[in-house]
């Protein structure tokens, strides 16, 4: 890996702990077993939950065993539907039930609650309790649920296209007819689950001396499940306290709410007591939320230097039975339609995008969102047109990358500065290519079939509310906001509204804030995950915390900085200027005279009288920060052997060339590429859920779902380039997504080029054996 260089001292302050790759703050409590899940919670009683064993049909009578504790949509009365809304895009607003009362509409979708005093007790009682169902013919595919007279799932949505999104520049007819060449990928993403190491769970308790409920989940937003579970149970906020503890992973399907978390505060409301539910992984697998059910056909037009003038999409993506909450079900499409010509310079751009509802699990966001789909989609089109002009695929990128920046996007996005040509040349050269070709030419010669895969990227991150306002959002997420404090001891603490689990943010927190009041990252204290002590916040997802949350930290931290050291001018009779922190104090710089943190820290509480107005008692600073965003981009190359007798795929070897701005903690970011490559790998090879015709879900196990292990993941070199921006505070961009992002193209590109001899592609994900199989023998070149 090649180190980034240390980040600029902060003026006034002579440390330098951003760009340092420190252990995690975080990380001795989770590795000695003293972090705290929502399942170590103890309840008065236990909840688990009746599903559907039906895709589609009309509910009935639901029967339990006699003296089961069963609760039923009856039993809830009028509560509110979960609605997200959206005023755009021809959106249907479809309301999810807490509890059906008349139809079933996926399997595995929840229709009743059976209460225990232990968890294996409410687990029986649900294998013993019957719903009569009267099943109807599901819709299962996208394709099927937009024919003309198919059934419609929700009497709003009569043709089951519940948002649509339509863009086309002018001029776009004249460029495309204007073409020399025109190449066709037509593109199929198969469903996922992100598949968390911990499940949903929740645990709600009343507290008879307030009235008021603490609400403890495996939740990425805490604050906004407080909002909306108040207004669906139509009660104060300040009634709710939600604490979102250690999470063990996310990666967005934990952003969204749930009919199971509102059942649980209703209960703990209603019988004044506690109640628990942890998720097993039979129902993450089948009620948990998926993603990425898309087909996409993208055109490309060229001229005769191979240079892309016009790009034409439609995207069709399965949204499942309802539509999720905040982020609505236009999450996938329209981000699809805004961001699909990528990290390439086109100017004429046509594209319909439209999410559809099916009797499938509803979809959610999932690291990275549409980007993997969009990148691959944009990734098979440019191998296809290099091979249609007898070009190399690394040429090709090279002829029709971004290299001007700001640069405005055909549909209306600002990139700020980047190294699109940079990273694909520094990858390049670092994976040597034409090595590479000689080692695949021995290898064919000798009936081995070895691979390369290119896949250049950017990633939209760390965007506030005026990317969230442009999709016409009801809930407009997007700034933070940060309390710092110094107390009377020294210590400090930074209460953020983000959430998170498992990114390093409190180290790199508080690395930012070390450098600004020069004291050391172990003196700080990150507080989050609870609606009562922290600011109102929107979480944690879309690469957005070191951005948004640490511009908001800078902000509050140089506000505390600049406090210190008007208090420090006055104690040690020096000019401001002279002031600079470092160690621990405030020293006149050129001079022994010094002043600990800490003595600054008790003077401004306890002898406010010596500072006679010049400042406020105490140190308390907030910041809030709301950018527009920042492109962060990358090149990924993977290179494979593949088994043509078998199909299997082996990972060779997995480089990347990333610039993610300045890194705060070169650890702590290596450590989100990685992770994010080997969810990407899975995606690329492994990872599907798969229904059949009826609706009835096959991969409800880990032996059916295949999430990578540390078998399939390979040697990765990483490499990373600091582009300063002005577009985020700290110069940082985001970065938890790019491993995700770029990874399934490189893969399955890679396993295109080994197959080349064949001549038989692979348009889809994930690129099993059984699909490389498929297509080998549809070529007639396997038995």
């Amino acid at each position: 890996m090649s180190a980034p260089a240390p980040g600029q001292t902060t003026k006034g302050s002579g440390m330098n702990w951003v760009g340092r790759a420190i252990r995690r703050l975080e990380d001795p409590a989770l590795v000695t077993g003293n972090g705290r899940f929502t399942a170590d919670l103890k309840a008065e009683h236990y909840v688990r939950f009746l599903r559907s064993p039906v895709a589609a049909g009309r509910l009935g009578k639901i029967t339990a065993p006699n003296g089961a504790w069963l609760v039923t949509a009856a039993d809830l009365g009028n509560l509110k539907p979960i609605l997200p809304m959206l005023s755009k895009f021809n959106y249907k607003a479809v309301a999810q039930p807490i509890l059906p009362t008349d139809a079933v509409r996926f399997t595995g979708e929840v229709i009743a609650a059976l209460i225990a005093p232990t968890a294996e007790q409410a687990e029986d009682l649900v294998e013993e309790t019957q719903a009569d169902i009267a099943e109807t013919a599901p819709l299962v595919d996208s394709r099927d649920a937009v024919a003309a007279g198919a059934p419609a799932l929700h009497a709003v949505a009569p043709d089951n296209v519940v948002v649509e999104g339509v863009v086309k520049t002018p001029e776009f007819d004249a460029a495309w007819a204007g073409a020399t060449k025109h190449i066709t990928a037509d593109i199929r993403s198969y469903r996922q689950n992100a598949t968390p190491m911990e499940g949903r769970a929740g645990h709600a308790a009343y507290d008879a001396a307030t009235g008021r409920v603490t609400f403890t989940c495996a939740t990425q937003m805490p604050h906004l499940m407080r909002t909306a579970i108040a207004d669906i149970l139509d009660m104060p906020e300040s009634d709710l306290r939600v604490i979102a503890p250690d999470v063990g992973g996310g990666f967005g399907q934990k952003m969204s709410l749930t009919p199971e978390y509102v059942i649980l505060v209703w209960l703990a409301r209603k019988y004044r007591s506690s109640f628990s539910w942890t998720e097993d992984r039979r129902e993450n697998l089948i009620g948990g939320f998926h993603s990425r059910d898309q087909y996409v056909t993208v055109e490309g037009a060229f001229d005769a230097n191979a240079k892309l003038i016009a790009l034409k999409a439609d995207v069709l993506s399965n949204i499942g039975a309802y539509s999720c909450f905040p982020t609505t079900c236009g999450v996938e499409p329209l981000m699809a339609m805004a961001e699909m010509p990528g990290p390439y310079d086109v100017r004429h751009y046509a594209c319909r995008a439209r999410g559809v509802a099916t009797n499938t699990c509803p979809m959610a966001p999932y690291r990275g969102v549409s980007r993997p789909i969009i990148t691959f989609t944009l990734e098979r089109l440019m191998d296809k047109a290099a091979a249609a002009f007898g070009l190399d695929p690394v040429e090709i990128r090279r002829r029709n990358l971004i290299d001007t920046f700001p640069y405005t996007s055909a549909t209306g996005l600002v990139y700020d500065e980047g190294t699109y040509k940079k990273t694909l040349a520094m990858a390049v050269e670092a994976v040597d290519l034409p090595a590479f070709r000689a080692r695949q030419k021995k290898a064919r010669d000798e009936g081995r079939y070895l691979g390369i895969g290119f896949s250049t990227f950017s990633e939209r991150t760390g965007y506030g509310s005026p990317a969230f306002a442009a999709r016409g959002m009801a809930i407009t997420p997007g700034w933070e906001t940060v309390h710092l404090s110094v107390d009377p001891s020294g210590f400090v603490e930074a209460r953020i509204g983000a959430s998170p689990h498992g990114q390093g943010l409190r180290t790199t927190l508080a690395q930012i804030i070390a450098d600004e009041i020069g004291i050391e990252p172990q003196r700080i204290k990150v507080v989050h995950g609870d609606t009562d002590r922290a600011p109102y916040g929107w979480g944690t997802f879309a690469s957005r915390s070191l951005v948004i949350c640490g511009g908001a930290t800078l902000i509050a931290a140089r506000k505390v900085r600049a406090k210190l050291i008007r208090l420090a001018s006055h104690m040690l009779e020096a000019d401001a200027a002279d002031i600079v922190l470092e160690d621990g104090a405030a020293k006149v710089a050129g001079t022994d005279r010094a002043i600990t943190v800490a003595a600054l820290a008790r003077e401004s509480y306890m002898q406010t009288h010596r500072f006679k107005g010049e400042t406020e008692p105490g140190l308390n600073e907030t910041g809030t920060y709301d950018p527009g965003g920042t492109f962060s981009n990358a090149c990924h190359v993977a290179t494979v052997e593949v088994d043509i007798e078998t199909g299997k795929v082996t990972m060779e070897k997995f480089l990347v060339a990333e610039d993610a701005g300045r890194i705060i903690n070169p650890m702590i970011a290596d450590g989100q590429v990685q992770g994010g490559i080997a969810q990407g790998i899975g995606n690329a090879l492994l990872e599907e859920i798969v229904y059949d015709d009826t609706g009835n879900i096959l991969s409800t196990t880990l032996a059916d779902y295949l999430p990578p292990t540390a078998h399939e993941i390979p040697p990765i070199e990483l490499h990373h380039i600091e582009t300063h921006t002005d577009a985020s505070i700290t110069k940082a961009k985001g970065i938890g997504e790019g491993g995700t992002i770029g990874a399934p193209a490189a893969v399955v590109n890679a396993i295109n080029d080994a197959l080349a001899p064949f001549r038989v592609q692979i348009d889809e994900m994930p690129a099993t054996p059984q699909r490389i199989r498929a297509a080998l023998r549809n070529a007639g070149h396997a038995a």
